[in-house]
C-alpha cells in the first residue's frame, strides 16, 4: 500500500566528504548539512528521474547516509522525516512492489521480500514515531483506541502533516503485509487518527496524497478498523481534482483497492488503461512515481487472471 509521491533528494558528494573525512563534525556543521539535504527543492533529484533502476540502486546509500547524519543530530526534524519516509518509499516501490508479481514458483523469494518490506516499514515507522515523540512527549504511550491520543493531536499544527502522513503510511503498509500481527493491528487506529488530523489541518497536502491514502485504507480495512466504502468515491474524486488527474498511482490504487474486491474487471481495466495512457513527462516533478505506477498498472493487467475468479479469455484480452 502506499503512498510514494515524495522522495527526498541528497547532495551525496558533500555529505560523503564530510562523513568520510575522519574528522569530528561539530553539531553546527551537521545541522547545516542536514538543512541543505532536507530543504525545499531537493526532492526532484530523485522524483524527476526517468530511470527507476538508477534511483532504486541509489536509495539504500541515501538511507545510510541520512542515518549517519541522524546519529549526529538526533533532534533534527528534517532528517527524521527524510530518513523515515525513505525507508517507507524504498520498501514500497523497490521491495514489496517487485515481489508482488513474482511467479508462484518463486514463493519463498516472494515471502522473504515481503518480510523484508515489513521490517523496512517498521524501521521507518520507528524513526517517524520518534519524531512525533520529540515534539509531543508522551504521545508514544497514548493510543487512538483508548482516547488518550486526542489531546496530543489537538495541539498539532499544519507543519506536522508530513510527519503524520508518513508515520501512518509506515504502520498501515506494514500491517497490510501481516494482518495477523496482533500488536501491529493496534497501530491501525493510530494511523487513521493521524490521517484524520492531517486532513483537518491540510486537506490539499501533496496534491491529494491524503485522499489517496483514504481510498486505499477505507476500501481495504474492515469496518471495525475504520474501513468505509461509502467514502471512497468522494476521496478518489478529490484526489484526481487535486492532482489534475496527472498521477497514475491514483488510478492504480483504485483498481487494486476497489475494483479487485468488487470483482469488477471492467472498472479495473478502465482505470489501469487510464494510468498507462498518461504522459509521465507531463508532470516532471513526479516523473519517476508515474513510471513506477505505470509499470505496476501494466503488471496488474498482464496478471488480471490472478485477481478475478470469473474472467473469460475474450474479456481478458
Amino acid at each position: 500500500m502506499i503512498l510514494n509521491r515524495y522522495i527526498p533528494g541528497c547532495w551525496a558528494l558533500l555529505s560523503l566528504a564530510l562523513l568520510g573525512s575522519g574528522c569530528s563534525i561539530n553539531r553546527m556543521a551537521v545541522n547545516a548539512v542536514a538543512d541543505a539535504l532536507t530543504g525545499e527543492g531537493g526532492s526532484e533529484v530523485f522524483t524527476a528521474d526517468s530511470d527507476p533502476e538508477l534511483v532504486g540502486d541509489a536509495i539504500p546509500f541515501a538511507i545510510k547516509m541520512y542515518e549517519s547524519l541522524l546519529s549526529q543530530a538526533p533532534d533534527h526534524q528534517g532528517l527524521i522525516l527524510t530518513t523515515g519516509s525513505l525507508f517507507v518509499m524504498y520498501a514500497n516501490a523497490f521491495v514489496q512492489g517487485p515481489a508482488e508479481f513474482l511467479p508462484p514458483i518463486q514463493y519463498e523469494e516472494r515471502e522473504a521480500a515481503m518480510k523484508r518490506a515489513k521490517m523496512l516499514y517498521l524501521r521507518g515507522a520507528g524513526i517517524l514515531q520518534g519524531g512525533l515523540e520529540k515534539k509531543y512527549p508522551g504521545i508514544g504511550e497514548s493510543s487512538a483506541e483508548s482516547g488518550t491520543m486526542a489531546p496530543y493531536l489537538a495541539k498539532m499544527k499544519k507543519g506536522e502533516v508530513p510527519l503524520l502522513y508518513w508515520t501512518a503510511a509506515a504502520y498501515l503498509s506494514a500491517y497490510s503485509l501481516d494482518p495477523f500481527d496482533f500488536p501491529l493491528s493496534h497501530k491501525v487506529a493510530d494511523a487513521m487518527a493521524f490521517i484524520d488530523r492531517a486532513y483537518a489541518l491540510d486537506p490539499d497536502f501533496n496534491r491529494g496524497a491524503l485522499d489517496d491514502f483514504y481510498v486505499l485504507a477505507l476500501a481495504s480495512l474492515p469496518d471495525t478498523m475504520g474501513g468505509d466504502l461509502s467514502r471512497v468515491e468522494t476521496h478518489f474524486s478529490r484526489s484526481l481534482e487535486k492532482s489534475g488527474g496527472l498521477l497514475a498511482g491514483s488510478y492504480v490504487s483504485y483498481a487494486q483497492a476497489v475494483a479487485v474486491p468488487a470483482q469488477d474487471y471492467g472498472v479495473f481495466k478502465k482505470h489501469l488503461e487510464t494510468a498507462l495512457a498518461l504522459d509521465a513527462d507531463a508532470d516532471p516533478p513526479n516523473r519517476l512515481v508515474n513510471i513506477i505506477s505505470q509499470r505496476k498498472a501494466r503488471a496488474l493487467l498482464d496478471n488480471a487472471g490472478n485477481f478475478f475468479i470469473l474472467l473469460d479469455d475474450e474479456e481478458y484480452e
